[in-house]
């Protein structure tokens, strides 16, 4: 997530040296490389030059703490800029009415109708609401299949009507059919194009004024840049919509339209798609991405994104297991399954503060488990329960079952049992021990 912005800003800010105060002098290259930075991610030439000269006067002849360097100065204020510029505050949902009407907006292409459906999935899984998806799409039959298909995926209900070419009249049947079955949120999907054109926006402008939504949301591919920006400006001048979702930030962004988008329609950007699947979408928070951007990762939500998998019943059994010397393959499968879970690896890798940056040359499978999941279920039951039981002939077993070979298959058992000892000391307060332990395996 915008790798070449946060690789050159790192660049742009190590150029500052010494110490004491910053100066004009000192603080001259830094900026100019910094703006430098964000007109390669396709920000905004005026909006650069605004956010430099803000930096520059925050900066000038602040004292330096002896704890820090000129540098480490520079990245707080530039963090607190970039956070300021982006939104500053994270904002939600308005969830009010009965039912909330929430009408999606955007260009064909940018990702709306699967958008729609993480919405969806994420207003029912962590707002328990019980949404009903609207296709408003009528030019496209394509679209109105595909908002099915992601309405099945997610357990959520489509309402369509075939052959009817009125998206206003459907989106009103839509909301009447909602309040008669006991759907709180409505979420209508609309038709997009390949460009802004009057047609399509005199469209949406009706159905906007008929259904009067709590939310109208304009949905951008990330990786459009300032076109994206552009494109907002058109639709929120006709809407006057209340946030924006940036789609596709998992590809190759360059970052210019979270860092513009807010500078220009004055909208906050509510959320952002992560991936394809389902549940990758985030909640957009100014300062955590602005940490992201500066590789000082995102802490906060990667402890959210494990503690949505954490089962606090299931953490209980497998703390009597590891206690009784039970913990077995199963319940490592079971844990690997959990993580898969929060995300994709590089994603959650870019999180941890310095880690993005130290990884960002090697490319990381999502399949990076498949292999130990291959080994795994070429166990028998019983071998998974007992791993002990595992001999070489077994071992030679399970590597033809999964197509790895008996090194692997060792490596794995030696892994496992030395986790499974490191989980037992942590468990019974062994501290000392298991550093011990942990300068064993290295």
């Amino acid at each position: 997530m915008f790798d070449n912005l946060s690789d050159k800003l790192d660049k742009a800010l190590h150029l500052l040296k010494g110490h004491g105060s910053i100066t004009e002098v000192n603080v001259a290259e830094t900026l100019k490389e910094v703006r430098r930075a964000l007109l390669d991610a396709d920000v905004n030439f005026k909006i650069a030059k605004d956010f430099t000269t803000a930096v520059k006067d925050k900066a000038l002849g602040q004292n330096v703490l002896t704890t820090l360097q000129p540098g480490q100065l520079m990245v707080k204020i530039v963090k607190d800029e970039l956070t300021e510029l982006m939104g500053g505050d994270t904002e939600g949902l308005n969830l009010s009415g009965t039912p909330t009407i929430i009408l999606m907006s955007g260009l064909q292409g940018s990702g709306k109708t699967t958008f729609s459906g993480k919405l969806a999935n994420y207003l029912k899984t962590k707002k328990t609401k019980k949404p009903l998806l609207v296709a408003c799409d009528v030019y496209r039959p394509a679209a109105i299949n595909q908002l099915h298909v992601v309405g099945d995926q997610v357990g959520v209900e489509v309402y369509s009507e075939e052959g009817n070419m009125d998206p206003v009249q459907i989106a009103k049947n839509a909301i009447a059919h909602a309040k008669q079955n006991g759907h709180n949120v409505v979420i209508v999907d609309t038709a997009g194009r390949l460009a802004v054109d009057e047609e399509m926006m005199a469209e949406i402008e009706n159905v906007h004024k008929a259904i009067q939504p709590q939310e109208t949301l304009f949905v951008v591919d990330a990786m459009t840049g300032q076109d994206a920006v552009n494109t907002a400006k058109a639709f929120n001048d006709r809407l006057n919509f209340e946030g924006v979702v940036l789609t596709k930030l998992d590809g190759d962004t360059r970052g210019g339209a979270a860092i513009s988008i807010r500078s220009v329609v004055d909208k906050p950007i509510k959320f952002i798609g992560t991936g394809e699947k389902m549940d990758a979408i985030d909640v957009f928070h100014p300062a955590r991405m602005a940490d992201r951007i500066l590789g000082m990762g995102d802490v906060i939500s990667l402890v959210e994104r494990a503690q949505e998998q954490f089962d606090e019943e299931e953490a209980r059994k497998i703390q009597k297991k590891i206690a009784k010397n039970q913990f077995g393959f199963d319940d490592f499968l079971n844990q690997i399954q959990q993580v898969k879970k929060m995300g994709s690896m590089k994603d959650l890798i870019g999180m941890i503060p310095g880690a993005g940056k130290a990884m960002k040359d090697i490319d990381i499978d999502d399949d990076a488990f498949k292999h130990i999941e291959a080994i795994i279920h070429s166990m028998t039951p019983e071998e998974r329960t007992v791993p002990a039981l595992i001999n070489g002939s077994r071992k030679k077993r399970i590597a033809n079952g999964s197509g790895r070979t008996v090194q692997e298959v060792n490596q794995l058992l030696k892994q496992f049992d030395q986790m499974s000892k490191m989980m037992k000391m942590m468990q019974g307060g062994g501290g000392k021990k298991m550093m011990q332990m942990m300068g064993k395996m290295k």
